[in-house]
């Protein structure tokens, strides 16, 4: 192989390393269990009629794990290891290819990239996942991150938290007040002493959609964590908030799974291994 071909093919396979990747797979345990305490997902209390797995992967790692809802189109949660730092919030967002089929790459790309390169139309993408379209001209929401770029410590992992799979409608006041206070005070707070900080953060659907009926609206937002103080000792706290208000709740982690369940109103939801304190 001539020398400038092989220097440009190593190139070209280096800037693909730099791409976004949105892997839907069958199994968070034997795909990126890392994200999980003990490599323990959620169990299937959780689980929605059209789920799809995503490990979110960038530059061949994988930054966090996402259960999304393909037909409510919104994720139903995010998991990911708590590791904030300050740096540069993304403003480019993303959609994955293989919510359309695992024929499509999973290279994480923007609607107009996709549109133009992999010749496929807006109407194919929105029939799988949420489009940018859907949050235009909001009245009193915003796109609320459940995982957020806050919580990572690398630009490529806060490039990664904007997907649209990882975003929901969520109440504005909320978005700015009361849950930015929790994500980036309370979490400081709470975390002190900690080694190893797993987050599950989700969203409960609810009535509501918005798009003309396309997205789901939901009802709770809320978050648990479980944190590994050293290898003999764990603590672990939750929080959940309804979506038309301000105001966020501190709870247990064992009074958050009982509201879950009783919002889901199905077998009993367990997030975490039980290993994790649910008092």
């Amino acid at each position: 192989m001539p020398t400038m071909l092989l220097l440009l093919l190593l190139q070209i396979s280096a800037s693909c390393l730099w791409l976004g990747h949105g892997e839907v797979v069958t199994s968070f345990k034997s795909s990126c269990p890392q994200f999980f305490f003990r490599g323990t997902p959620p169990n299937e209390a959780l689980e929605p009629e059209s789920p799809a797995w995503i490990c979110q992967r960038i530059q061949n790692n994988y930054h966090f794990a996402t259960l999304y809802d393909r037909s409510k189109r919104i994720p139903v949660y995010s998991a990911y290891l708590y590791q904030p730092e300050s740096g540069q919030r993304p403003n480019t967002w993303l959609v994955e290819p293989q919510l359309m089929g695992p024929s499509y790459p999973k290279t994480m790309e923007t609607e107009k990239t996709l549109i133009k390169k992999f010749h496929v139309s807006l109407d194919q993408i929105s029939n799988s996942q949420a489009t940018l379209q859907d949050y235009k001209n909001l009245m009193g929401l915003n796109r609320g991150h459940l995982n957020p770029s806050g919580h990572h410590n690398s630009p490529m992992s806060k490039a990664a938290t904007f997907t649209l799979t990882n975003i929901v409608p969520q109440n504005e006041k909320l978005n700015g007040g009361e849950w930015n206070n929790y994500e980036e005070q309370t979490m400081v707070k709470k975390t002190e002493g900690c080694k190893t900080t797993y987050v599950v953060v989700g969203a409960v659907p609810g009535n509501n959609y918005i798009a003309k009926g396309r997205v789901n609206k939901p009802s709770h937002i809320w978050s648990s964590a479980c944190c590994e103080v050293n290898s003999n000792q764990r603590k672990a706290w939750a929080v959940i908030a309804e979506n038309d208000k301000n105001q966020v709740e501190l709870l247990t982690l064992g009074q958050l799974e009982d509201r879950l369940t009783q919002l889901y109103g199905r077998d009993r939801v367990s997030l975490f291994d039980n290993s994790c304190p649910r008092e």
